[in-house]
């Protein structure tokens, strides 16, 4: 093999006319910091001296040298690699260490990410690549790829009732990103509570005053809506506490948003997962022009895509279009084309009612286990569980409290998500547990349910 013409680029900081001691110094010190790891090839003799301007015999000599004291090895036929000798590491200034991992993890907000359709999404790839015309590779289009809206706008309104045309749809990096380009453009927003604080924190960060709008077992108390320019909405399975928003308030707040030429802003996070019933259609089919349906593939696929979708009224799409150019220019497009081939093809509907069984297995598991197991064995304290991939576990007055319940599971082993830190103001509402069963793999999930169970008992 002709090692000349292999492809190998090192940057080295060699002083002016420092030749070979110089050379050998910039060699052993991208070692020793780790910067050149155990087993990192270096570029031929040839190629070196030509990008260095040194003579060829100068950077062999340099190499001999290196590899007599233990720095380099070098063997017939497979060049020159880095041996694996000891690195000084930089100093660092002292930091808390990291916590550990928890053995057993039921917080809520994320997917069994071991079920992402690898094979299919491979070969979905492949067939979107291969018909993707050259210019998918180069900037594009700040609402994203035709052929995603395109078969975003047919899925949506097929599986949730959205009545969606391509031109109105905007695909984003994630929910997050959505929510504060929308919320630029709105001041004063009113948010669930509870509700995610991290979703307040976005709304913050755009520049959006936040204002709590109480939720009750009917979901969003639409009658508390006053003079705020949009609201955003968890309809079909409300964050965190489960409950879907009842049908009389669903057409008190499209009116609400019509009366005052507001923007109800609706998040449909897992509205695929419904297990007692057809999914509840979105909000968005009752006033298309007045609110703003956002879906993702974040708990669906997994949220390492980055892949979410805003169904935007008529007036928003130009303002919204702009921001998103000006916040990343367009969303990453390879991504893009596969999930639309995997959409026209079906292959998402087959994924999605695949995982919608895996979880309806794991909601009735928990339901069934965590029977009598709640402390002081009131009931019903198990809510939410017809949809979703969380459950609340409301505690009982004069029951544990919350941060005693966490602490203990803790000890055991297992992460629970605690209801305190949702409340706008943290701790001022009711206790509980939001018990996620997404996020553990197959294999740990009974075991998980079974530490929490017993965590309860210990405690009733």
């Amino acid at each position: 093999m002709d090692w000349a013409a292999f492809g190998v680029d090192l940057h080295l900081d060699v002083p002016a006319g420092g030749r070979r001691a110089g050379l050998e110094r910039a060699l052993r010190e991208a070692i020793r910091s780790g910067r050149l790891a155990p087993g990192s090839r270096l570029p031929a003799t040839r190629t070196l001296a030509a990008e260095l301007r040194l003579a060829r015999g100068t950077v062999a000599a340099a190499y001999d040298q290196l590899v007599a004291e233990g720095f380099l090895t070098a063997r017939t036929g497979s060049g020159t690699t880095v041996a694996p000798v000891p690195r000084t590491p930089p100093p660092v200034e002292k930091t808390a260490r990291p916590s550990a991992a928890p053995r057993f993890d039921l917080r809520p907000g994320s997917p069994d990410v071991s079920t992402f359709p690898t094979a299919e999404w491979l070969r979905a790839s492949r067939r979107a690549l291969a018909r993707a015309p050259m210019s998918a590779y180069d900037y594009g289009d700040p609402r994203g790829r035709v052929e995603l809206r395109t078969a975003l706008a047919e899925y949506l309104g097929r599986t949730r009732g959205v009545l969606a045309h391509p031109d109105r749809i905007v695909v984003t990096s994630g929910y997050v990103q959505a929510l504060s380009l929308l919320a630029r453009l709105h001041p004063v927003i009113a948010m669930e509570d509870p509700g995610l604080a991290f979703h307040r924190d976005v709304a913050r960060r755009a520049g959006a005053r936040v204002v709590a709008l109480p939720v009750d077992d009917e979901g969003a108390r639409t009658d508390r809506l006053s003079t705020v320019d949009a609201v955003v909405l968890t309809p079909a399975h409300q964050y965190p506490t489960g409950v879907t928003l009842a049908p009389a308030r669903r057409l008190a707040v499209t009116e609400w948003a019509r009366d005052r030429g507001a923007l109800v802003i609706e998040d449909d996070y897992d509205g695929e997962f419904r297990y007692d019933r057809q999914p509840v259609g979105a909000v968005q089919g009752m006033a298309p022009e007045h609110v703003a349906y956002v879906g993702t593939g974040s708990k669906t696929l997994g949220p390492a895509l980055r892949l979410a979708w805003v169904v935007l009224p008529e007036r928003l799409v130009e303002p919204v279009v702009e921001a998103k150019r000006h916040a990343d220019l367009h969303s990453g497009t390879i991504g893009q084309l596969t999930l639309a081939e995997l959409i026209t093809s079906h292959g998402y509907d087959r994924h999605v009612r695949a995982c919608r069984s895996r979880y309806r297995a794991r909601r009735d598991l928990l339901v069934a286990r965590l029977g009598g197991a709640a402390p002081h064995r009131a009931a019903p304290l198990l809510g939410g569980i017809a949809a979703g991939l969380h459950a609340l576990l409301r505690l009982p007055p004069g029951g544990p409290r919350e941060a005693d319940v966490v602490a203990a599971a803790a000890r055991r082993g297992l992460a629970v998500g605690d209801l305190a830190s949702h409340w706008h103001t943290p701790g001022a509402g009711t206790e509980g547990l939001i018990v996620g069963y997404g996020t553990p793999s197959e294999t740990s999930y009974a075991a998980a349910v079974d530490v929490l169970a017993r965590t309860l008992r210990s405690l009733s």
